[in-house]
């Protein structure tokens, strides 16, 4: 991870690593410093109220794909009983579960293979930007699972429509990266080159902005989901007095008033 004032970036490093964080105990103490899939991204939520996330998917090799993933990670699950592969399957949801908890907005900057794990984190952050040559794909029907992991079957068709959403996890094709971007799952493409500037660029801007105001639109984003049309509107009115108590509120109108850009401090 690297981290510039409120944008934090945390980076895939190689794909083995990124494998091994979120597929075993001793990978996950390697790569995070501790035995905690999500200790990342819930310290940086407890260090900082506002903020963005950048969250960097490489290019991945496809042997990674066809060999690592076969023989390190699907084999030791054959060997598993019930409990212990239940919990495997709630560790790797409690990653998801981090990342939709955390206040600050994750963008995800994808390019290359975005397969599986990858899949879901790129689904599970709040903006994603893709290139031409991304490829994604959930492709767990293809070792004989069911596409239901990780919350996908809660995210995906809030992203992209149900039966869209059923077609990639009843048969785990690959979406290319122009296709991601017409369907929705992508925001927006760019270059290889620049993808990553401008994720950078996007989470600058957030930061830059009334942090508290965009964690309470992220909190309500996911809530009402859950929620009829009239309790949604009751909760945004509860959401948006306590916004009107901020000191950002007070000092975008002080701004407004002198004529100048309001600077947002996140109270």
């Amino acid at each position: 991870m690297s981290q510039d004032l409120k944008v934090a970036r945390l980076v895939d490093a190689t794909p083995e690593e990124v494998f091994d964080a979120f597929t075993n105990p001793a990978g996950q103490e390697a790569f995070y410093g501790q035995d905690d899939p999500c200790w990342l991204v819930r310290s940086q939520c407890d260090l900082r109220v506002g903020g963005v996330w950048t969250v960097d998917f490489g290019s991945s090799p496809r042997e990674l794909y066809r060999h690592r993933h076969v023989f390190e990670i699907i084999e030791p699950l054959v060997e598993m009983e019930t409990a212990q592969l239940l919990d495997f399957t709630r560790m790797t949801g409690e990653v998801v579960k981090a990342m939709r908890a955390c206040p600050q907005p994750i963008i995800a900057a994808v390019d290359g293979v975005c397969a599986g794990a990858g899949a879901i984190l790129a689904m599970a952050s709040d903006i994603r930007l893709g290139t031409p040559g991304a490829k994604v794909a959930f492709l767990f029907n293809r070792v004989g699972l069911a596409g239901c992991d990780m919350g996908a079957c809660a995210i995906l068709p809030r992203i992209i429509g149900a039966g869209r959403a059923a077609e990639l996890l009843y048969t785990g094709r690959v979406l290319g990266g122009e296709e991601a971007e017409r369907w929705g799952f992508f925001n927006r493409l760019a270059t290889s080159d620049t993808v990553l500037a401008q994720a950078q660029q996007l989470a600058a801007e957030l930061a830059a902005g009334p942090t508290f105001a965009s964690a309470m639109t992220k909190r309500m984003l996911d809530m009402e989901w859950a929620m009829s049309v009239e309790s949604a509107i009751e909760a945004e009115a509860i959401a948006q007095a306590l916004c009107m108590e901020t000191e950002d509120f007070a000092r975008a109108f002080r701004a407004f008033a002198a004529k100048q850009k309001p600077v947002f401090e996140g109270n």
